[in-house]
Parts: C-alpha cells; structure tokens; sequence
C-alpha cells in the first residue's frame, strides 16, 4: 500500500515516517516538495505520485501567530486541504486529514462528539474547520481526524518543554482549568493508517472521527506525570488560564468521545501514561 503523506518534519509526519516498510509505503512530502501555500501545487503532487491512500499531517499550528497570519493560516489548513480530497476524489482514493478540539468552543465539561455544533474561538480553529467542512463536501472517501495535546520525542511539544524547564527551576506554575487527552504522535499515525486501509474498501465509514489519549487530565496534572515519570524534582503549582493570557484563547475543554471511532476502525483510546514512557525512553530519560 502506497500513501502519501503531506508533512515531513512534523510530530505526526515523522512517526508516519517511521512507519514505513513492506506493508506500508510511505513518501512524505517537505515543503520543498509540495508548497501548501499552493493549493494547486499539492493537487499536482497527487496526481504525480499515484498513491493509494492520501494523509495530511501538515498544518498551520502555529496557534498564536495565527491570529496575526489569518490569511496564510486559511490557505494552509482549509485551502490545501481541500485541493487534496478533490484530488483524492477525482482518483477514488482514501483521504485521512488531522484536525483539533480547537474546532469546538471549549465550554462546558462534557467530551464532544463528532456531530456536535463546532464554535471555534480563534483563527487556528475557524481554519481548520474551514477545512473539515470542504474536505466534507469533496465527494470522495475521506476522514478527519480530530486529536489533542500531541506529544511525542521530536518538534516541540509539551513533554519537551516540562523537560526543559523542570530541568531548569525548582518549581513552575501550569495551568489547570484547561482539561483534555494527550495524545501520542505515534498513536496518531498508526491511527491514520488503520483508518486509510479500512477505508480502501469500505467507503461507507467516511466522516468525522475524534481520537485522543486517555484519561482526560489537566496541562498541571499533566506535568506532574511527566516529571514523576523523569524524576525530575519540580513543583508544579496550579493556576487558572486567566493568569497565563495569549494571543489565541486556549479551550477549557478538550475532551474528545472517541466512541465512533473505536465502532468504525477498532481503535480505542491509548493510554498517555504508556505514550509518555515510550517518549522518555526515546529521549533517554528514565526513572532511577
């Protein structure tokens, strides 16, 4: 099985990478190799490769710059995107595309669900659900992917960052009223690929899906795990999100149900704790 993959040096794209061997083909694409500032451009690339199967790992995540970049942030998360399932409907292929909790207004303490009212809050989120609705309405065989909180061992992410600075201070203070699933790069990629063969053959299962670590925890408690599981002896102190403010507003609320995904491909929600042992065996920081 042949896919292509849009991203290359990303969380997710370099797991895709990874995965790469007899039974799974993967060509990921650099910029260099296809501009996702030209919608055209990445049309052509699948034309040009012939794939079987088609994933979006790439994005405008920059979440902050982005409500200064709207207009780049549109072309990147909504019009490439859409330029890539009309492709993959005009050649009858699986289109996977990754989105984010950021589609939903953050209220509330219930998980959202795939058919629940989207109220994005900033650029980054209006982009990507700019994206969702035109992928939606290619025609072809499709699934957005809507994840949380990614973490791995590569690019930047909260894991590496709680390394850093735990390594640095004594004690730090993270924000806890913000609740969500984080979420393995790892996990994602086999998660995209799993859901590309089953829609190879059954197109039907087209749609919106959501995806996320389990349990559903805070950014603190979460940084709690990560210096326990390093051994690292930083204090965290919790604080509301109103003492950390941002440029792009960051949902309260980010837990994912996850159950239409686990009835449509068999893919139940991986468990952070075991992801975040993964990462720091990767990064080499293990617990005396």
């Amino acid at each position: 099985m042949k896919i292509l993959v849009f991203g290359y040096n990303g969380q997710v794209a370099t797991e895709l990478r990874a995965l790469d061997g007899d039974d799974v083909q993967i060509t990921a694409l650099a910029r260099t190799d296809a501009d996702l500032t030209d919608p055209a451009a990445c049309a052509a690339a699948i034309d040009a490769h012939a794939p079987d199967a088609v994933i979006n790992a790439a994005a405008y995540n920059a979440v902050d710059k982005a409500e200064s970049d709207a207009d780049t942030a549109q072309i990147i998360n909504a019009d490439a995107p859409t330029a890539m399932a009309q492709a993959c409907a005009a050649h009858d292929i699986p289109f996977v595309s990754i989105s984010t909790d950021y589609v939903f207004s953050g209220a509330g303490n219930s998980p959202w669900t795939p058919a629940d009212p989207t109220d994005p809050q900033g650029v980054y989120g209006r982009t990507k659900r700019d994206g969702e609705i035109e992928i939606a309405k290619s025609g072809g065989r499709y699934a957005v992917l809507r994840t949380s909180w990614v973490v791995s061992s590569h690019g930047n992410n909260f894991v590496k960052t709680m390394l850093r600075l735990g390594a640095e201070r004594e004690a730090l203070t993270i924000v806890a009223d913000q609740i969500g699933g984080p979420t393995g790069a790892a996990e994602i990629a086999q998660a995209c690929i799993t859901i590309a063969k089953t829609l190879i053959i059954e197109s039907k299962k087209s749609g919106i899906y959501h995806f996320s670590g389990a349990p559903n925890t805070s950014w603190a408690d979460f940084a709690r795990a990560i210096f326990d599981a390093a051994n690292i002896p930083c204090d965290v102190t919790d604080i509301p999100s109103s003492d950390y403010p941002t440029p792009a507003k960051r949902p309260l609320n980010s837990r994912l149900d996850c159950t239409t995904t686990e009835a449509a491909f068999g893919i139940s929600r991986p468990d952070w704790r075991e992801s975040l042992t993964h990462i720091l065996t990767q990064l080499d920081f293990t617990k005396d």
